[in-house]
């Protein structure tokens, strides 16, 4: 069995990605089948509907497992504690830089007085991603999960909303890194965005071993990727055997330390 599992994932691997988006497979022992696929957590009017290829995925599997169930109405964003004024939390230096973004983005930095830091980060990157031209509706894990819904497939978080955001505010000085990072990386962060968007509407990457824009420092992407790969790693290895599309954030499924690599 063990060496028809490594026979199979040989053959696979030579025959790269034939997909018309971003997805990887991963086949473990005990006939457990995983398409994964990179999502974009917000997409454009015209990455909808989705492909009728993964549709089809979708209707075949046991269940979708995706990052946390985002159809629902429910703000994440309730109970925060608020904090101190900006001007008390940052430096001249680093709220001169919030202030050259929110002008760029034509909203007012005052809107961030007292949130968490990493909160703001956030919204920094989400007004970003609508700029763009990004809605949540147009979400590739939105998508999904309408889709599963409609299908009666079952639906497996591998967080859920509630740790994602206690993640969040875990996070050393309330997220300061992951607002300096966003800052810093300011436009770096948008032609990602506009790569991630050519992947789906364009070509998707021919393999997981693609070069990225690292746009996180160490401390973080070690916090806010890695570590995540590693857990989500241990949750599908629990899995029982069946079918299954998962949806993550397609920087989760390329680059150093990545869940296929991790689950292989």
């Amino acid at each position: 069995m063990d060496l028809m599992y490594w026979v199979k994932s040989f053959w696979r691997a030579l025959r790269g990605n034939h997909y018309t988006w971003p997805a990887i497979d991963v086949v473990l022992p005990g006939n457990r089948h995983f398409h994964l696929v990179g999502s974009i957590h917000m997409g454009s009017r015209d990455m909808a509907p989705l492909p009728a290829k993964l549709l089809k995925k979708l209707r075949q599997a046991d269940a979708l497992i995706v990052e946390a169930d985002v159809s629902g109405d429910d703000t994440p964003f309730v109970n925060l504690p608020t904090f101190a004024a900006l001007e008390e939390r940052i430096s001249e230096e680093q709220l001169r830089h919030l202030h050259k973004v929110t002008d760029e983005l034509g909203i007012s930095a005052s809107l961030f007085s007292t949130q968490p830091l990493w909160q703001i980060a956030m919204v920094l990157q989400a007004t970003q991603a609508q700029q763009l031209g990004l809605r949540a509706e147009y979400g590739i894990d939105y998508q999904l999960l309408q889709a599963a819904k409609q299908a009666q497939k079952s639906i497996i978080e591998l967080e859920g909303a509630a740790s994602q955001i206690a993640l969040l505010c875990q996070l050393p000085d309330n997220g300061l890194a992951l607002l300096n990072d966003t800052l810093a990386h300011w436009h770096t962060n948008a032609r990602l965005l506009q790569q991630m968007m050519s992947w789906w509407l364009k070509t998707p990457p021919q393999n997981n071993d693609l070069t990225l824009p690292n746009t996180f420092s160490q401390s973080l992407y070690d916090v806010l990727m890695h570590q995540r790969n590693i857990a989500w790693r241990d949750q599908l290895n629990a899995m029982p055997p069946g079918q299954y599309v998962v949806a993550v954030g397609a920087l989760h499924l390329y680059g150093e330390g990545n869940l296929p690599e991790l689950m292989r």
